[in-house]
């Protein structure tokens, strides 16, 4: 039987065994080695930006809503659902999706009498708002103004200055108005038409140029009719954009509410408070979806890069104090105790980096939100919701990230034996890891078979797989990036042996260090791949679109008028001498349902066959064959929706009612001219402004023309969806800055942070006695290898995505436009030599 003996501790070992403790040991490199921190510091602050910029703007989406504005004093207001619905079917569950209707759903104005008859109520008003135009006497139109019925003033406050309310056949017009030449109208007159009370105007509306006489004048600007006299000339007869109820006074509007939605039977949607915007139109739920997309789509992938990067970046970090780790084991530290300290180290640095990081977060979010509202995709009166649960996230996701990818990193390093640890720490460790090589070549393989069905689809489907494929070859080169960097080193080697003595140091390093030359090169991959994804999705598609609308428009001359053209202007171009062929346009947007959602598609109507002006290619059937009740679509758009010539295609109209026209045509310009093209007589009560907006004339000359509107040659033709585009344009470049910005960033941290970590490599090369000048040029050489490697990577995946996505969108190659790319090329090279010469200067100065 053995005996032990136990001998107490001197005191002076007490200091010792505390800063072995893993708070301590944490402190102490925090507070004495802070520059080991600063890379890490850094790349979780940018993370917690762009999750933070991006949730406040999901948030902002998610309770996107406005007061009322028309329907402020209607306390009550019922109206159609702005959003269609579709139910997609889960396997044992169900989820609905929503998709804001492209103009306005009505309701049946006969509705306003069963809400009248509620008790509670005073008042039920009809209420309709569209655009009309006072034609004066001498030729030319007014601008457009805003026309109701005169049942409107009971809660918009419009009031007679003079005369009295319109009777059949009579108006109100806004003294305030303003004429087509801009003159004002005085007092008694009605607006810039020169007619008083008691004369006779000639308006155009919706339902047709008409004669009124003008019954009284408002101080207010704007045209009002009898209420059954709007009703008749709004272009939808019987339908109304909503339903005002006023109710009694001292009637509670709530109880009001619950009576009037059970009076109508789910026939409309009875709202109270901020609700009622929702019966002003789309424009809160299209800002709603668009927010959501931009916060939950770009956002996702926007956070998957960041997090991503970020633990990279905490992984080098730890990495590069594998020797300090080993010195820790060999003087009795236990793994347990380097866990816990590198976990405390990222509670010291991660939150407040995660804080930190959501101040630009917010300011990204909200210069990103300010030029939505400025171009329009985002109304007037909506503000950036700053609630503190995107800001929850933010700090919550870079804490989570910084001990993930600390305790990962050091995983091996805590478990190894104390004197192995030393000897691997001296030395970069060959092998792969036993994980991630099989879950990179898994990625890669999934990455190269998405590619290849993305390559199979069109349209949509096309673009959305091929959105995998960049997030997969991502992944594989993140896991497989030692492997990667080998094959740069090797393919690089004998390049740079032929460059001296300083070649064969950048090359012999490279090879040495893979593992740190993959970590540099992967930020520069993801910033390549990235941008180059989004810019160059924009000028394919922008360049295949302008060349179907340059070879779509057979017209010789093209009259648009952005408030409408006259209804009969087919009919006034076609009796000017030399004129043979005159087709009206009138643009707007469908919905086509997918599988999980309707998705919009742009859409023309025309006042006769299309094939006189116009040559959209056609694969199968006849425009010629355009009748009411048949359609003529985009043969990827019919491909995608499943559907062939004879058979019917089910759409959502502009106003969300269901039809099922009757295909007879399909061709391939839809591009850029229209997805989907049906006569205009299918719209009739279905669109706000039902003007044409565009007239295709074959012969004549521009003079006979200009009476119309204003009068250019083809290459004035609207493309598809001008502003839709421009808008996806805009929001393509602005992701690509954040993205590429953000990524350039984080590669720029994680050389900087390799240079410095080399302090004593360099400085022994200089003892040995390598001038200042080579180990510079080495330096810069390694630089290059990694900004060209990570350049031609990045390009790589780029292609793959880009060559399934363009032509499942355009049937085209990518176009990548040869300066944009070059200047592209640029950038990264600079950031690669920038961000090491000036770290390795500093580091040489010191020597």
């Amino acid at each position: 039987m053995s005996s032990r003996t136990h001998s107490a501790p001197a005191s002076g070992d007490a200091p010792a065994r505390r800063s072995l403790r893993p708070n301590g040991l944490a402190r102490a490199a925090v507070r004495f080695k802070p520059s080991s921190f600063v890379g890490t510091f850094v790349a979780l602050l940018l993370a917690a930006a762009v999750v933070s910029g991006c949730g406040l703007l999901l948030q902002t989406g998610a309770t996107a809503s406005l007061p009322a504005a028309r329907y402020a004093g209607a306390p009550v207001v019922a109206a159609a659902d702005q959003e269609v619905h579709m139910t997609v079917d889960l396997g044992e569950e169900r989820d609905e999706t929503s998709s804001p209707v492209p103009d306005r759903a009505r309701l049946d104005a006969a509705l306003a009498g069963t809400a009248a008859g509620v008790p509670g109520v005073a008042r039920a008003v009809a209420d309709v708002a569209f655009p009309v135009r006072i034609l004066p006497p001498g030729g030319g139109a007014s601008a457009p103004l805003t026309a109701s019925g005169w049942g409107s003033t009971s809660f918009t406050g419009a009031a007679l200055a003079s005369g009295r309310a319109p009777g059949a056949g009579e108006v109100v017009i806004g003294t305030d108005t303003h004429a087509g030449t801009g003159t004002h109208a005085g007092a008694g007159t009605a607006g810039g038409s020169g007619a008083g009370v008691g004369e006779r105007v000639v308006l155009r509306t919706p339902g047709g140029e008409r004669e009124f006489t003008v019954s009284g004048t408002s101080g207010s600007p704007g045209v009002w009719f009898s209420d059954a006299g709007a009703l008749a000339v709004s272009g939808h007869p019987g339908k109304a954009d909503a339903i005002a109820v006023l109710p009694r006074e001292g009637a509670d509007a709530g109880a009001v509410a619950d009576r009037v939605a059970a009076a109508l039977d789910g026939r409309a949607r009875v709202l109270t408070g901020d609700d009622r915007a929702l019966a002003e139109g789309t424009a809160v739920p299209a800002a709603r979806e668009l927010l959501m997309g931009l916060g939950g789509s770009f956002g996702g992938v926007a956070t998957m890069v960041a997090v991503f990067t970020a633990a990279g970046t905490v992984a080098l970090s730890v990495g590069q104090r594998s020797r300090e780790f080993a010195l820790l084991r060999a003087i009795g530290a236990t793994p347990r105790q380097l866990r816990r300290s590198i976990a405390t180290e990222a509670l010291l640095v991660a939150p407040l980096a995660g804080v930190l990081g959501c101040l630009p977060g917010t300011a990204l979010a909200a210069w990103w939100f300010g030029e939505l509202r400025a171009k329009g995709a985002v109304p007037e009166g909506l503000a950036l919701d700053r609630g503190v649960l995107p800001y929850g996230v933010a700090v919550a996701a870079v804490v989570v990230t910084a001990l993930l990818g600390g305790l990962l990193a050091a995983r091996r390093p805590s478990r190894t034996e104390p004197g192995r640890a030393l000897a691997e720490a001296q030395v970069e460790r060959a092998a792969v890891g036993r994980v991630r090589t099989p879950l990179g070549i898994a990625a890669l393989v999934g990455g190269t078979v998405f590619a290849g069905v993305s390559a199979g689809l069109s349209g949509d489907d096309a673009a959305n797989t091929a959105l995998g494929v960049v997030m997969l070859y991502m992944l594989a080169v993140a896991l497989l990036g030692p492997v990667v960097a080998r094959v740069c080193a090797g393919l690089a080697g004998t390049v740079l042996g032929r460059s001296g003595a300083s070649g064969h140091l950048a090359a012999a390093n490279s090879r040495t260090n893979a593992r740190r030359l993959a970590s540099a090169i992967t930020p520069i991959v993801l910033a390549t791949a990235f941008v180059s994804t989004l810019l160059f999705l924009h000028t394919s598609t922008d360049r295949a679109a302008e060349n179907q609308r340059r070879a779509a428009v057979t017209a010789d001359h093209v009259v648009t008028d952005p408030a409408g053209l006259p209804g009969d202007a087919a009919e006034r171009a076609a009796r000017q001498p030399g004129v043979t062929a005159a087709v009206t346009v009138l643009r707007t947007s469908v919905l086509v349902p997918s599988d999980v959602q309707f998705a919009p598609a742009s859409a023309q109507a025309v006042s006769a066959d299309p094939s006189r002006v116009q040559d959209l290619g056609v694969r199968t059937g006849a425009l010629a064959d355009l009748r009411p009740g048949t359609v003529a679509v985009d043969q990827r758009l019919a491909d995608s929706a499943g559907v062939r010539t004879g058979e019917r295609l089910t759409l959502r109209m502009p106003d969300g009612g269901e039809a099922k026209p009757l295909v007879v045509a399909t061709y391939a310009r839809g591009l850029g001219v229209a997805e989907v093209t049906l006569p205009r007589s299918d719209l009739t009560g279905r669109v706000t402004s039902p003007y044409p907006t565009e007239l295709l004339v074959r012969g004549g000359t521009a003079e006979g023309l200009a009476a119309l509107g204003a009068v250019t040659g083809p290459d004035g033709a609207a493309a598809a969806h001008a502003p839709e585009r421009e808008l996806s344009a805009w929001a393509n470049r602005t992701m690509a800055a954040v993205l590429g910005g953000f990524a350039a960033v984080a590669a720029a941290n994680t050389l900087v942070m390799t240079v410095l970590h080399r302090r004593r490599e360099l400085g022994t090369l200089r003892l040995i006695g390598t001038t200042r000048r080579q180990v510079l040029r080495m330096v810069r050489l390694e630089a290059l290898l990694v900004a060209v490697g990570g350049l031609v990577l990045g390009s790589a995946i780029a292609l793959a995505t880009l060559v399934p996505m363009t032509n499942g969108l355009t049937g085209e190659a990518p176009h990548v436009p040869p300066l944009l790319y070059g200047s592209l090329a640029a950038g990264v090279v600079a950031l690669g030599l920038v961000s090491t010469a000036l770290p390795a200067r500093a580091a040489l100065r010191r020597r």
